[in-house]
């Protein structure tokens, strides 16, 4: 699951996640069950890596408020980089510990599963935004278009990240 993630959010340039500061794992460690150890730094760095993907991601509205459309294809590759890496370090390390914690909670491992899932519709719906501006020319009506869908991802993004840090990090406890 993990390389087809990776394959899926289109990987190759390599995660970019406070989260992950050694990297991507190998295939041996995720085996090993690297990220399963509880680690008192992961949900800050989770929150700093949601704090950079916002600044990013409003980067790229002002960009395209100021209507310099030319840079957009180049930003959203970089947030969708960055997403990817937040999303890796988040199931490697966040939710396999957590759904490995709780495994006598029924309720909460669904609550669990349930946002894992979420993210991953979220995910997609983030790479088809990345994928349809990845043009050379704005005309008049993809400049509305794309401030339409900027605006519906940012709010979805929004919302997501609040309930992560209010309803699910808070279940990341040492064992």
């Amino acid at each position: 699951m993990f390389d087809f993630l990776k394959k899926w959010l289109g990987g190759g340039q390599g995660p970019r996640s406070q989260a992950l500061p050694q990297g991507m794992p190998t295939v041996e460690q995720r085996r090993a069950g690297f990220g399963i150890a509880y680690d008192a730094d992961l949900v800050p760095s989770l929150k700093r890596d949601h704090a950079d993907l916002v600044k990013l991601y409003t980067a790229i509205g002002a960009l395209a408020q100021q209507g310099q459309f030319q840079q957009v294809p180049q930003m959203l590759n970089a947030f969708k980089v960055h997403l990817e890496g937040h999303l890796i370090a988040e199931n490697v390390r966040f939710y396999n510990y957590v759904e490995n914690a709780m495994q006598g909670d029924p309720e909460s491992t669904a609550l669990v599963r349930s946002f894992r899932r979420e993210m991953n519709a979220i995910a997609r719906g983030v790479v088809d935004f990345v994928k349809k501006y990845q043009i050379s020319t704005f005309d008049h009506q993809a400049r509305q278009e794309f401030m339409t869908d900027y605006q519906a991802v940012l709010a979805l993004l929004a919302q997501r990240i609040e309930r992560e840090e209010s309803s699910l990090y808070p279940l990341y406890l040492p064992g």
